[in-house]
């Protein structure tokens, strides 16, 4: 065991750590953007009550949040190619499976997957509360002066749900940044990967895991100011129309 902090070690890894950054930011921002439109679709079925779809998604939904996040990292590494070679076995696409091989898909692939899969199971309900928080007289004033479904969803309902939902979307978004940290698990050198990397070949893990910790840290404090910035504004623009 190490008796000592190695502060010069700590500070040079901390910087080699960061150039990891862009790989761990570009996976929770897709990945968290992807995810507002497959909630949002999801809080729709559900909403419209649309036949089939509406028991579909709740099945979604409930699985997604009784899950750990990393059992289903597993489960679309593994599963999706085997899905993939299952269903070209079956039905005879033989040529397609010799053109295309599922296992040479970058495991970057599979963790947008994953992680937006996650985050469009969390936020359905987030988006599904905020739309129905939003007071009906306004869509059936609009749908009385003969606006489409439509534009009542887009110029009335969208614009009020994401000023409603965006403390909990920079919430998710600072999650996700967080739960790519089990991207490594299927081999993506993110900011965690590169950390356990560097661990493995310096054996100086405490120094590692507290410059590692630093990083995850000045991102999401970086990512609440931002949110804090844009909902400010958001509710400035929101009373000036209001006056």
């Amino acid at each position: 065991m190490q008796k000592e902090l190695d502060w010069a070690f700590l500070w040079k890894n901390l910087i080699q750590i960061g150039t990891k950054i862009p790989t761990t930011m570009y996976l929770a921002l897709l990945a968290t953007f992807l995810g507002v439109l497959l909630g949002l679709f999801i809080a729709l079925v559900k909403i419209y009550k649309v036949p089939v779809l509406r028991w579909i998604a709740t099945a979604y939904v409930s699985f997604i949040r009784g899950t750990p996040v990393l059992v289903q990292l597993y489960l679309v590494y593994y599963g999706m190619p085997w899905a993939f070679l299952t269903v070209t076995s079956k039905f005879g696409l033989t040529s397609l499976a010799e053109s295309f091989n599922p296992n040479n898909i970058s495991p970057a692939f599979f963790a947008l997957v994953t992680f937006t899969m996650n985050s469009g199971g969390y936020l359905s309900e987030t988006l599904r509360s905020a739309i129905e928080s939003i007071d009906r007289g306004q869509i059936e004033a609009a749908r009385s002066i003969g606006l489409t479904e439509s534009r009542i969803m887009l110029k009335i309902v969208l614009p009020q749900v994401a000023l409603s939902a965006l403390p909990n979307l920079g919430n998710s978004l600072i999650s996700m940044v967080k739960d790519t940290s089990l991207a490594f698990s299927v081999m993506v050198i993110d900011v965690m990967g590169a950390a356990k990397l560097l661990g493995s070949k310096t054996l100086r893990y405490l120094e590692i895991y507290i410059a590692v910790s630093i990083v995850y840290w000045t991102l999401c404090i970086f990512l609440e100011c931002v949110f804090a910035v844009v909902e400010k504004k958001m509710k400035i623009t929101k009373r000036g129309l209001a006056e």
